[in-house]
């Protein structure tokens, strides 16, 4: 798995004779990556660790099978990037076969690293070139090591050197915020949605109700009126029950 960690600095001489083979001496190196991983735990596919333990002499074969051009005299230059399925190597030198390299994740910004290398050997050059030129294999880490934490720590930091990766990273935590409002706003959207349902399903039901009390009222209506006929038929047969007799009995008498 790819990253943006910045995880090494080292230092090579380039030996490049008429006729013979390029080889590259080992002169500094220094491993940033562990100064981090050693407390978080290595990751799947690192450099530091079991087989990858050599990733100097890893890089020395890289030079040696595509030495960098050579830059203008007092300058690093001749840049190249090599890559693998998650590391890249950045390295160039200069017209008296100094050559810095470094091992970055595949994210880390290339342009970013050429950066750190110029500026890497606008110090090295002058306090250890002449050394450089015949000093033995891994001579010069233990003096190298200060100059070369301070530039990896610097550079690790991305958007501290970067501008574009500054912007980009204030861009990252907008659209976060924008992607937390847009959910924000979506959830209130369907809790808005479903007041609405439920709303238009009291209205369904109160017109519901309203019909039936309707229809009701209505049939209590029309009982009502069949009980109240009902009764005057009942009153009206028990008054000529009563009043026949009477009236009957009158006119005998008469």
């Amino acid at each position: 798995m790819s990253d943006d960690k910045l995880r090494c600095a080292v230092v090579y001489r380039i030996n490049a004779s008429l006729g013979a083979p390029t080889s590259a001496t080992l002169l500094a190196k220094y491993d940033h990556a562990s100064d981090y991983e050693s407390h978080a735990g290595a990751v799947d596919g690192t450099l530091y660790g079991g087989r990858d333990k050599s990733y100097a002499e890893a890089v020395e074969m890289v030079i040696t099978n595509d030495p960098p051009g050579n830059g203008e005299v007092g300058s690093i230059g001749g840049f190249k990037v090599v890559q693998s399925e998650i590391h890249q190597v950045i390295y160039g030198s200069d017209s008296n076969g100094l050559c810095l390299a470094v091992i970055t994740g595949l994210r880390y910004p290339s342009r970013i690293a050429t950066q750190m290398l110029v500026e890497l050997y606008g110090e090295y050059n002058p306090q250890f070139g002449q050394l450089a030129a015949t000093a033995q294999k891994n001579a010069l880490t233990s003096k190298s090591k200060s100059l070369l934490t301070k530039m990896c720590k610097k550079y690790s930091e991305l958007d501290k050197v970067d501008k574009a990766s500054a912007i980009t990273g204030k861009l990252d935590g907008v659209k976060v915020q924008m992607q937390d409002n847009i959910a924000s706003m979506l959830n209130n959207i369907e809790k808005t949605e479903s007041i609405s349902n439920q709303a238009d399903q009291l209205n369904e039901q109160a017109s519901v109700f309203k019909k039936k009390s309707t229809d009701l009222r209505k049939h209590m209506r029309c009982k009502n009126l069949k009980l109240t006929i009902i009764l005057i038929v009942v009153v009206l047969i028990i008054l000529i029950i009563v009043l026949v007799p009477v009236i009957q009995k009158a006119r005998n008498k008469n």
